[in-house]
C-alpha cells in the first residue's frame, strides 16, 4: 500500500483540525492504525478516551475508535466520520454500541486495511467530484496528438481550472519539452515507478513541475521507457481525486499500462488527418482502444490549403466513431512551437478555439470568454 518513493513519508496534514483522531489503549491496534495512517501519508492525533473540550471531538475529519475504548464514549455527541475497529464483527453487543455511537462503519483488521487507508486519506484530502479525464491518441504517426493534448491542458488551465497533463507515452519525447519546461524543477515518471495502492494526491500535485498554470507529469531524459501498470493506475487515480481536468497523452499501442490508463479515461479523442492512409491506420488504433473505452470520438485534422482531403463526417463514419469536431489546418499541430510558447497559446488561433469549444461542450459548467467565443466558432461538437 505504499505510495511513490517521492512521497512515502507521513506528513503533518495541516493542523489539528485536519488530522484524524485515533482513540485506543490497545498498543498493538494503535501500531496498526498509525501504520495505516502513514500509508495514507497522514500523522494522526492519538487519545486514550474522549478528548477534553468539544473541539477535540468535533473538529477532526475522522475519528477511529478501538473496541477497547468504545464503551467509554457512550453519551458523546454524535458526529459524522466515526469508524469503529472491532476484533469480532459478529459480537452483537459491539453492533449495538456502534449504533449508539453513530459509527458509519465497523471494520476488522487486517481484512479492512485497504478500505481504512482510503478512508483516512479521503477524510484528510477531502472528497469531491473526480477530474474529467480526457485521453488523446494519434490515429497515425505525426497526427498531432501530443500537441492537441498540451493545447487542451493549456486551454483548461487558462480559465483557472485545476489542470494536470500526464505524458503516458514514454517514446513521445516528453511533453515538458513541448511546453518548454524540460529544465523546470519537479519529479518525472521514473520517481513514481514503484507506486502501488494509493498515492497521496496532494503530494503528487505538489511534486510535479508547474508550467503555464498547470501540473505536468512527463519523462526525464533517462533510458527508462516503461510505466508499470500498478504505477499508472495509482498515479492517475491520485490525479483524478484532485478534481478539475486531467489530460493524458496516450501511445497508439495498448499495453498493460495503457489499459490501466484507459480504465480511468472519461473521453478519448483519436486525432486523424483527413487522408485515406491515416484513416486506415486510425481504424486499427481505434479498434484496440474501443474495447477499453466507452466514449471514444474522432478529431479530424484538416490538411494544408490546396491538398484534397476526406470529409470529416465521412471519416467518422469509416471509423464508426462519433465526431468530436474538425480541427482546421494549423502548422502548430505538426511543427514545434517556439521554445517556451505552449500549444494553444494563441487564443484566437484554430487550435485554441477548437480546445475552448471542446471544453465548453464537455464540461457541465463550461464558461468564460473563451468558451463564449468558441460557441460561435466551428469546432468541437457532439
Amino acid at each position: 500500500m505504499a505510495g511513490s518513493r517521492a512521497s512515502d513519508q507521513p506528513v503533518d496534514s495541516g493542523g489539528e483540525r485536519s488530522r484524524p483522531l485515533i482513540i485506543t489503549e490497545d498498543e498493538q491496534l494503535l501500531d496498526d492504525l498509525v501504520r495505516l495512517s502513514a500509508a495514507a501519508h497522514v500523522v494522526p492525533k492519538v487519545e486514550h478516551g474522549l478528548p477534553a473540550g468539544r473541539d477535540g471531538w468535533s473538529q477532526p475529519p475522522l475519528v477511529i475508535v478501538g473496541d477497547d475504548c468504545a464503551a467509554r464514549l457512550r453519551g458523546a455527541e454524535r458526529r459524522a466520520g466515526l469508524v469503529l475497529v472491532a476484533r469480532d464483527t459478529d459480537d452483537t453487543d459491539m453492533w449495538r454500541l456502534a449504533v449508539a455511537l453513530g459509527a458509519e462503519q465497523v471494520v476488522t483488521l487486517p481484512g479492512s486495511e485497504r478500505w481504512l487507508v482510503d478512508r483516512i486519506a479521503d477524510a484528510v484530502e477531502g472528497v469531491g467530484p473526480a477530474a474529467l479525464t480526457v485521453g488523446v491518441i494519434g490515429g497515425c504517426g505525426g497526427a498531432g496528438a501530443s500537441t492537441l493534448a498540451c493545447a487542451l491542458a493549456v486551454t483548461a488551465a487558462r480559465t483557472g481550472r485545476r489542470t494536470m497533463l500526464v505524458d503516458a507515452d514514454p517514446l513521445g519525447g516528453g511533453l515538458d519539452v513541448l511546453l518548454g519546461g524540460e529544465k523546470e524543477k519537479g519529479l518525472r515518471w521514473p520517481a513514481f515507478r514503484e507506486s502501488r495502492g494509493r498515492v497521496a494526491s496532494g503530494a503528487l500535485e505538489d511534486s510535479l513541475p508547474w508550467l503555464h498554470s498547470l501540473r505536468v507529469l512527463s519523462w526525464d531524459r533517462g533510458a527508462e521507457v516503461a510505466i508499470p501498470p500498478d504505477a499508472m493506475r495509482a498515479v492517475l487515480a491520485a490525479a483524478r481525486r484532485r478534481g478539475g481536468v486531467v489530460v493524458v497523452d496516450l501511445p497508439r499501442r495498448v499495453d498493460d499500462a495503457v489499459a490501466q490508463a484507459l480504465e480511468q479515461v472519461d473521453v478519448g479523442l483519436v486525432v486523424v488527418p483527413a487522408e485515406l492512409r491515416a484513416v486506415a491506420a486510425a481504424g486499427r488504433v481505434a479498434a484496440g482502444v474501443a474495447a477499453a473505452l466507452r466514449d471514444l470520438r474522432a478529431v479530424v485534422r484538416g490538411l494544408p490549403s490546396g491538398l484534397p482531403g476526406l470529409d470529416d463526417d465521412e471519416i467518422a463514419a469509416l471509423l464508426e466513431l462519433p465526431l468530436a469536431g474538425e480541427l482546421p489546418w494549423d502548422s502548430g499541430l505538426v511543427d514545434d512551437p517556439p521554445h517556451g510558447v505552449p500549444p494553444g497559446a494563441r487564443v484566437r488561433g484554430p487550435l485554441a478555439r477548437f480546445c475552448a469549444a471542446f471544453w465548453a461542450q464537455a464540461l457541465p459548467d463550461g464558461s468564460g470568454p473563451e468558451a463564449e467565443d468558441a460557441r460561435g466558432a466551428d469546432g468541437a461538437g457532439g
